[in-house]
This record gives structure tokens, sequence and C-alpha cells, in this order.
């Protein structure tokens, strides 16, 4: 598995999954101010004068100084993203697919006006994406099984990443979107 750090500005907003070498970095130079979760790797340094080895400890959650944006967050757009937020499974027939068996489907097709936004945009299997064409499911008679929403900061790193450790899903758990959104979905 390929542990990641969640690192996190000083008001506790994730910024970006670090590396373990990115991870040590900034503990090395003691630019942690405050640290969570369980230690995801232990790195064995060198002797000093008095024979005591030294030892790094990292955490699966740190949080450095920075700027905080308080200003709203959306990601990009990706089908990556989008069918890691609908968990590979056709809103439309609710089977679960290989991702080389799925497409980007809009609600509204874009030919009748409708945007490529995460709340116009769902997950569908070829063969149900096809059926609907460029109808909008009311008028094709398929039923949508689930509203498309836009993933809040705290879902977004939670799809970015699919190693997630317990203690990350955690925290960004605590903070998925109330009503709709992945709090919905069991993690």
């Amino acid at each position: 598995m390929n542990v990641k750090v969640l690192r996190l500005n000083k008001a506790g907003t994730p910024i970006a999954w670090l590396s373990w070498q990115d991870a040590a970095t900034l503990v090395a130079k003691e630019q942690i101010l405050w640290s969570l979760g369980d230690t995801v790797r232990r790195i064995r340094g060198g002797y000093d004068r008095h024979g005591v080895r030294s030892v790094l400890d990292l955490p699966s959650i740190i949080a450095c100084d920075g700027r905080v944006d308080h200003g709203s967050f959306t990601p990009a757009l990706s089908n990556s993203l989008l069918f890691a937020r609908d968990r590979q499974l056709c809103l439309y027939c609710g089977v679960q697919h290989p991702v080389r068996d799925l497409s980007r489907d809009h609600v509204l097709p874009t030919s009748r006006g409708g945007s490529d936004t995460w709340t116009n945009c769902v997950t569908a299997c070829r063969r149900c994406n096809n059926r609907k064409g460029n109808l909008t499911p009311e008028q094709a008679g398929m039923e949508l099984l689930a509203v498309p929403f836009a993933p809040n900061r705290h879902e977004y790193f939670y799809l970015a990443n699919r190693d997630v450790l317990a203690d990350q899903m955690d925290f960004l758990k605590s903070r998925f979107s109330a009503n709709g959104g992945l709090s919905q979905l069991s993690c």
C-alpha cells in the first residue's frame, strides 16, 4: 500500500496528500504545528556522538503553518473522481461495473443546455448511456437512483486517495456534507 500523509493548514483544512518523504522533510525541519493519528512510518537515522540513534515517527495527519483560504471549493470534474463519487455504480441500472465499462452521462444533455458540472453529471454504464442518448431521464423512461452532488473539500480528499487510512478517514468523514454527499454512503 502506498501510504500518504494528509497535510492540513493550521485551521485543519486539507491541503495535500504527501509522500512519506515529503512529510519527513517537514517533520525534520520542525514545520509541523500539530499532528493527529497513528504513526504511519518510523524512520531510523544515524547515531550521535553519544551513541543515540535518531528516530523520526511520521503521523498520518500533519498541520503546517500557511495561508488559510475560507473561499468556496469545488474540485475539477474528472471521470476518475466522478466514478469514485458514484462508487462505480451506474446511477440508472444500479449495477457496479469496471471503470472501462463506465461513462460520464449528463443528466440534462449538453446539447440541450446542460452543463459539464458535478451536479449535472452521473456515472452510467455504456448500455444505459446509449439507451438514454440525447434525452433527459424522464424522456427516456429511466429513473436516476441518486442526486448528483459536488463533493466538498473533505470528500474530494477522500475520493482523490483510494488508500485512506482509518484515522484519516475518521478525520475526513467527520466533515462530509450532512445532506447528501458521501456521508450517505458507507465508507
